[in-house]
């Protein structure tokens, strides 16, 4: 045994020489586990951290095409770029025109219509009143690479094919679309280029600003209450959705645990006219909940040159630690 072994095996109260037999592999066990622990407590900050329950997971979605049908799941991998569960990742498709420029929901209302879901090797794009199209989970390495734009930056994309440019532009019927799929080995882009408040070393495919966009029933629940017509969470395309809290109390969240799972608060998410498009109907009304959402929900007159006029609805969030949360989980505080 060498030095640090010894070292490490005295600090543990083990005797530095090896003992013959099993009594000598017993105590090399016994001293890797000791120091395994000790690893895996330092490497868990929160560990040693207060923790107070403020909710639980209500409900999970991932958005595997931006601005489509969201896949609600009853647990996901939280990686640093959102959730995946399976094949399914969140928003690493992407609807482009013809020059490469993002399409969503925005410009085409209806894409939230589409959903994109995954069984086996095989991805299905479904509409009402329209076949279904089955494509490759793995696009072709054939397929051309082409030139994205979202939200100003670019970004690379794999071309899902004809098949699935036909399927898009026929459902829509105004200009032609195709379908790209971000690829792990592509260039992510970079939330900071964006927003000052995120780290320069934070990365995403086609989200618009975040990997995590978290909101609570109870915020909704207040939304609502002040709502003629009802909307759902879904409106709002949130990722995590919280359940068991105070009306809003997700604005103060700074650093949360669920599970594993280590979040941190950026900012705020400023709300488009993406939110007045009913998710079963594809209809865009163009005021509510928008309108609602100014009479109460603008930001502090200090922090317009981040939010402009747009009101605050739900919270981003980017990975710290990571790990699988899943429906029912408690969500803590992390205090200091």
């Amino acid at each position: 045994m060498g030095p640090a072994g010894s070292s490490a095996l005295a600090r543990l109260g083990l005797p530095a020489q090896p003992r013959p037999g099993w009594l000598g592999l017993a105590a090399l066990g016994l001293a890797a586990v000791a120091l395994g622990a000790v690893a895996w407590l330092r490497a868990r900050p929160w560990r040693r951290r207060r923790l107070q329950q403020v909710g639980t997971v209500a409900q999970l979605w991932i958005y595997p095409v931006k601005s489509c049908k969201g896949v609600s799941v009853s647990a996901a991998e939280c990686t640093s770029m959102g959730l995946r569960s399976g094949h399914l990742r969140d928003r690493f498709w992407l609807v482009i025109n013809e020059e490469g420029n993002m399409v969503t929901g925005r410009q085409e209302p209806r894409l939230v219509l589409i959903s994109l879901t995954c069984d086996g090797d095989s991805l299905t794009l479904s509409a009402a009143y329209t076949k279904d199209l089955l494509l490759p989970i793995r696009t072709p390495t054939t397929n051309a690479v082409r030139q994205c734009r979202v939200h100003g930056l670019e970004i690379e994309g794999r071309d899902c094919g004809d098949a699935a440019a036909e399927w898009i532009t026929s459902f829509l019927k105004t200009q032609p679309y195709r379908l790209v799929h971000f690829e792990p080995h592509m260039q992510p882009r970079k939330p900071h280029q964006i927003k000052d408040a995120f780290r320069p070393a934070e990365k995403i495919a086609y989200p618009d600003t975040s990997p995590f966009l978290i909101i609570s029933e109870a915020s909704l629940a207040d939304l609502n209450c002040r709502l003629e017509n009802k909307v759902k969470a879904t409106n709002f395309r949130p990722n995590i959705v919280i359940t068991g809290c105070g009306v809003y109390e997700e604005d103060s969240w700074n650093e949360i645990l669920i599970g594993d799972v280590e979040l941190k608060r950026v900012m705020a998410c400023s709300r488009c006219i993406f939110t007045t498009v009913d998710p079963d109907t594809g209809v865009m009304n163009r005021k509510e909940p928008l309108d609602t959402l100014k009479s109460y929900r603008l930001c502090d007159p200090s922090e317009k040159k981040v939010y402009g006029k747009a009101p605050l609805f739900g919270q981003y969030f980017v990975l710290e630690n990571p790990g699988i949360i899943k429906v029912g989980d408690p969500v803590y505080l992390l205090g200091q």
